[in-house]
């Protein structure tokens, strides 16, 4: 390292920034499901890691309120309900419409033809759920990009990540009752409409309706599974 340096170079991704995102993404498709209790020594072994990134990671995912940790032992899934969501959906509505507004002023129609072309690639059926619900959360982030910075970024990726829990279980419901999962690739080519028009105030509404179509979903299913 060199005298001018202050820190010395790191990988990219740690092994802890990996085990997180793993955890999280078992939380969010719900293997690991609400209420469910594990041991850091169980997740270890499966993941083939060390107890000190899994402990890094649950605290990071019980900041992110994925989890309850119990005595630096132990982690229980946080449960689903139904305040736990609005306020959710609440905080986005704060940040998402403003910022939409904004964006749609800087997205050219070449631009929102590209998101167009990859919602329906999404559609295929040869992706799977987390596929899915992945180039969902790509589609909210790549509109509202060119207002948002790191922090909003950031923030979002949160938020959108708590509202996934609640849609999965919403279109689990919706595929046994309605078969609507149709309903998502709607709803996400409504979002790129608003935009078309190059109207901040179309953009806004848009996003605003995305949000309430989003906890709607959600609602039904909490309802229907209690």
């Amino acid at each position: 390292m060199s005298e001018s340096a202050f820190v010395r170079p790191v990988e990219a991704v740690s092994v802890a920034d990996r085990v997180t995102s793993e955890i999280r993404r078992a939380i969010v498709a719900g293997r690991l499901r609400p209420g469910q209790e594990f041991s850091l020594r169980q997740i270890a072994g499966q993941l083939g890691v060390s107890f000190i990134p899994v402990r890094e990671a649950l605290r990071s995912l019980e900041a992110e309120g994925l989890l309850i940790t119990r005595r630096g032992r132990s982690a229980t899934v946080a449960p689903l309900n139904a305040d736990e969501l609005h306020g959710i959906c609440q905080l986005r509505r704060r940040i998402e419409p403003d910022l939409a507004a904004r964006a749609c002023a800087l997205t050219t129609p070449a631009d929102l033809d590209v998101l167009e072309a990859g919602v329906e690639l999404a559609q295929d059926p040869q992706h799977n759920t987390d596929e899915r619900f992945d180039a969902h959360r790509n589609l909210l982030l790549d509109l509202l990009r060119p207002a948002a910075t790191s922090w909003d970024q950031r923030t979002l990726q949160m938020l959108w990540r708590a509202t996934e829990r609640y849609l999965r279980v919403g279109f689990d419901q919706l595929d046994r009752t309605a078969g609507d999962a149709a309903g998502f690739g709607r709803a996400q080519r409504e979002l790129i409409a608003g935009y078309r028009s190059l109207v901040p105030d179309a953009a806004r509404a848009a996003t605003l309706r995305h949000v309430d179509w989003s906890e709607s979903v959600a609602d039904r299913a909490l309802a229907a599974a209690s």
